[in-house]
């Protein structure tokens, strides 16, 4: 019969509109995707930002070191990592290498070696640092003598407070001269070296 329909027919019909015209494709979806591709690098970009502040803030801090007070065990302009995170659970200990707020405003910061803690008295006697009666033994400071400068002796460290020395006795600003510092102005324990790299390692 001639006007039997044919599968096809029908086929066919299913892809044009009903005036027979072509089905319009889908729009262009390139300038949204592009808004939403800069959005979301932004986002990643300013979450970056927000840990690095954390991490610098509470965790791990950079650090310049702006004099010769403890040198050879660290020299003018090397760049040392301190770890911030480190006296939430406990205070500093003698022999640490901390960052602390300069007394004296002079810098930003300073680093120093602690010598004595809160409780403890210090004493100089014949160029030797002498810590509760005991002489102590310090190869870090290559035989240089610790004279006195402005405090006078002995000394007794006050409860939450700690001694500070520079390993570079004879040419250091130190708690011999603005006494001990108190906790809250340790900013962190001095780990890492990480310049110059011919002195990169552990402090």
């Amino acid at each position: 019969m001639t006007d039997d329909i044919r599968l096809d027919d029908i086929n066919h019909a299913t892809d044009d509109d009903a005036f027979g015209a072509p089905v319009p494709a889908h729009r262009s979806t390139g300038g949204s995707g592009f808004i939403r591709w800069f959005a979301e690098l932004l986002v990643m970009i300013g979450l970056a930002f927000l840990l690095a502040l954390v991490v610098r803030t509470y965790v791990v801090q950079p650090y310049v070191v702006p004099t010769s007070s403890m040198v050879p065990t660290i020299e003018i302009q090397d760049r040392v990592i301190a770890n911030k995170f480190i006296y939430r659970f406990g205070d500093p200990e003698p022999g640490d290498v901390i960052v602390l707020d300069d007394p004296g405003n002079n810098v930003p910061t300073l680093i120093k070696r602690v010598i004595a803690v809160g409780g403890q008295t210090i004493e100089l006697v014949d160029g030797k640092v002498v810590v509760d009666g005991v002489a102590l033994e310090e190869p870090y400071t290559y035989g240089k003598p610790s004279e006195p400068q402005v405090q006078t002796y002995p000394y007794a460290v006050p409860e939450g407070s700690v001694w500070v020395m520079g390993d570079n006795r004879t040419d250091s600003l130190d708690s011999r001269s603005f006494g001990a510092v108190p906790l809250d102005s340790v900013r962190g324990k001095a780990v890492w070296r990480y310049w110059p790299l011919n002195r990169l390692g552990t402090l």
